[in-house]
């Protein structure tokens, strides 16, 4: 039994990591106000609890709702989608690109690897949280472009990430 409405719930859980940092933030500042050894070790605190809150609103604004279609899995830096109707999987480290398409409903990932078929991966589908440290594994990768793109939903694809084209010496 849950005291808990389940939308604040769904709401608390999106925001976990702001949520955990927030505390550390503020055990930081509290050390900071003090003298000497503690009011160094409480600038770094703090530092921390910065970082975490700012981890976290990223992670928050990736995640969007659960219970779309299909399930995602990383693993060994491979993306796998099982989805209802397709499926596929992706090397992170063969990947050529990364695409935003929210004309479907709902919007779809749409990520490519060189020799494979395009995979299409519903951004509310199961375990979708894991693909925010995939992506962000990727050299170069603007992540705040990332991020406002997904939330301003455009009317056509748009090229999140792309594979560096190889320096010519």
């Amino acid at each position: 039994m849950s005291f808990i409405r389940p939308e604040a719930q769904a709401a608390l859980w999106r925001w976990r990591e702001v949520l955990a940092g927030l505390p550390v933030l503020a055990l930081g500042l509290f050390w900071a106000t003090g003298y000497g050894l503690l009011q160094w070790i409480g600038f770094a605190v703090g530092l921390v609890g910065v970082a975490l809150v700012l981890a976290g609103v990223q992670r928050a604004r990736f995640r969007s709702a659960q219970g779309g279609p299909g399930v995602v899995q990383v693993d060994e830096r491979q993306i796998t989608y099982f989805g209802p109707l397709d499926g596929g999987a992706v090397a992170i480290d063969e990947l050529s690109g990364v695409s935003l398409d929210a004309r479907s409903t709902p919007p779809v990932w749409v990520l490519r690897q060189p020799g494979q078929p395009e995979l299409h991966i519903p951004v509310n589908a199961e375990g979708t949280d894991a693909l925010f440290d995939a992506f962000a594994a990727l050299p170069g990768i603007r992540t705040e472009h990332m991020l406002a793109q997904l939330a301003k939903k455009p009317d056509h694809p748009v090229v999140i990430w792309s594979k560096p084209a190889a320096r010519l010496h």
